[in-house]
């Protein structure tokens, strides 16, 4: 049983529907590398307003406003709100620490228990991420010498931060706006496009000589799964973006992360199999199913591009197509003494992990729809 489509040539034919995939095929610069040069824009001019606000106002030191503008501001709005909670968080903790511990002792012993206790407390409130801000404003708050009392120092360092993650958020959020859901929701397109083209050059393998690429998919496979699970983190910050966005999301990531999996496995069940008689027996009812399954991931990335998962694939029924493979199986089954047994077991692992996909692939479509609030067609 071999599939007959070329799987880079199939994903990528789907992917010229997906809006990612107009956008990089867009004039001469390639959407990251344009997104690339809007982030800097955005950095240079959050940096330059909190330089030029903390003029007007007339506060010392007014470039650290630009440094935390610089520092918070990350390439899409979920990931900006991530980093000015940790940057805000740090200051404020590494701020009454410092000014605490200034109060008693003599440098170097106190700057010394302050950054342990800052990075304590945070370690122990579960704010690793800040623990190092923390860390970082102690050194400024007790170590930076000026005219002015310890606490105006003090105020002065966290109003500078306050004003750098306001300018930074407000820049991500009105100036070329860059949602981590909408590039989540893009990757998870192209994400189950990719695992298509990787179940196909597994099954090159059934029967057949395994496919050149197959090492590559896996990779590309993984890299994108976790691109994806990072993304997923940034969009859970962000302000909804309608019903069931968050749960549509992670239902179809949980899915994407269980079929790849199953791939792995089903790629291991596969191996020697290439002179295997006894899945021919099988035939057609086993080919019908996992060009139905190939199909089936291109109709996913269809409905997760479209963010509509209620209208079933025309002409699809994995379910059916399972029943015609246990019913090709039983029926096949008093001839198993004319093949070895490794062979049996070879196909029967085959069948089971093809079943598998098959109804995951369905449950993420139906699980999708349940969660945006669809009533399934």
């Amino acid at each position: 049983m071999r599939l007959k489509a070329n799987s880079t040539w199939s994903a990528q034919q789907l992917a010229i529907k997906l809006r990612v995939g107009r956008k990089q095929n867009h004039g001469l610069l390639s959407w990251e590398r344009r997104r690339l040069l809007i982030h800097a824009a955005k950095t240079a001019l959050a940096a330059a307003l909190c330089w030029w606000l903390a003029q007007r106002f007339g506060l010392h030191d007014s470039y650290w406003g630009s440094i935390s503008a610089i520092i918070v501001l990350q390439s899409n709005f979920g990931a900006t709100i991530t980093a000015s909670r940790d940057r805000l968080l740090g200051t404020v903790i590494g701020a009454l620490i410092g000014f605490y511990f200034s109060q008693f002792g003599a440098l170097p012993w106190n700057f010394i228990l302050a950054v342990f206790a800052a990075i304590l407390i945070c370690g122990l409130l579960g704010l690793r991420s800040s623990s190092r801000l923390a860390g970082v404003t102690i050194s400024i708050v007790m170590l930076v010498h000026s005219q002015d009392p310890q606490w105006t120092l003090t105020l002065f360092r966290v109003f500078d931060v306050v004003l750098g993650i306001v300018i930074a958020l407000a820049v991500s959020t009105l100036v070329f706006p860059d949602r981590a859901r909408l590039r989540l929701r893009d990757g998870l397109a192209q994400q189950y496009l990719l695992l298509g083209a990787y179940f196909e050059a597994i099954l090159q393998g059934f029967r057949g000589a395994p496919a050149t690429n197959l090492p590559a998919l896996r990779q590309d496979a993984l890299a994108m799964l976790s691109g994806n699970n990072n993304l997923l983190k940034e969009a859970r910050n962000e302000p909804s973006g309608g019903p069931g966005w968050r749960e549509g999301l992670s239902t179809i990531s949980q899915f994407g992360r269980s079929l790849f999996d199953a791939l792995t496995a089903l790629e291991f069940a596969v191996q020697d199999s290439h002179e295997d008689a006894y899945a021919q027996q099988l035939e057609p009812a086993l080919g019908k199913l996992a060009v139905d399954i190939r199909s089936g991931f291109h109709h996913v990335g269809g409905c997760i591009n479209d963010w509509s998962f209620n209208v079933p694939p025309r002409g699809l029924n994995l379910e059916e197509d399972i029943a015609q493979l246990e019913d090709r199986m039983n029926a096949v089954r008093p001839k198993g003494h004319e093949f070895s047994q490794a062979e049996i077991l070879r196909a029967y692992a085959v069948q089971l992990h093809l079943k598998q996909i098959a109804r995951m692939l369905r449950a993420s479509r139906i699980e999708a729809s349940r969660a945006v609030g669809e009533v399934e067609g």
